[in-house]
């Protein structure tokens, strides 16, 4: 198919308002690569523009009864996803917003019930903390130790294990949560704080 053959994007649409939706797949492939393009150049940093794309073609597809067959679906494939683009920056700028107002009292908040505690409890917290890395299962404990001890980047760890970055971070945050369970198990168990 050709970049611009409208005549085969017009008859790929009518097969979908006809039941056909596996036609659909001639709109995303004639289009993915533009979509994708246009919010890679529009998109500010710390929106992922794969899954903007996505939703783009979500909407598209369940509003497709609303285009007007014989105009410009590309132009209002792009008015979609400009749309899905603004709601994005929206709800982008929101959290950033509640980040801004609310982070340093949390932070505040943090840092009082810290300084709080004694460095016996710490003390004690730490020696947990190795009770509780040596329980930790051999595979598990060498992320740790190259996280930790051996300061490897992300990457290095996701080449060495055949893994993705995304699958070593969640990784790493599943063994975080494990320790810091035990370690506040043990704590309770002691009638330490907690």
């Amino acid at each position: 198919m050709l970049p611009n053959d409208d005549d085969a994007i017009e008859a790929a649409i009518r097969r979908v308002c006809s039941g056909d939706t596996a036609a659909f797949e001639v709109v995303v492939r004639q289009h993915e690569r533009l979509v994708r393009t246009w919010l890679s150049v529009h998109a500010p940093p710390g929106v992922d523009v794969d899954d903007l794309a996505q939703r783009s073609f979500l909407a598209a597809f369940t509003r497709l009864n609303e285009y007007t067959p014989g105009t410009h679906f590309t132009a209002w494939l792009l008015a979609i996803t400009r749309f899905q683009l603004r709601t994005e920056t929206t709800r982008l700028r929101r959290i950033a917003d509640y980040h801004t107002r609310y982070a340093p009292d949390l932070l505040q908040r943090a840092l009082d019930q810290r300084s709080e505690e004694t460095p016996e409890i710490w003390s004690t917290r730490l020696e947990h903390l190795q009770s509780c890395l040596r329980c930790l299962d051999k595979s598990l404990r060498q992320y740790i130790t190259w996280r930790y001890a051996d300061n490897l980047p992300l990457e290095e760890m996701a080449s060495r294990c055949d893994r993705s970055v995304g699958a070593i971070k969640k990784q790493l945050w599943k063994i975080r949560q494990k320790l810091q369970q035990c370690v506040e198990s043990r704590m309770e168990h002691e009638g330490g704080l907690s």
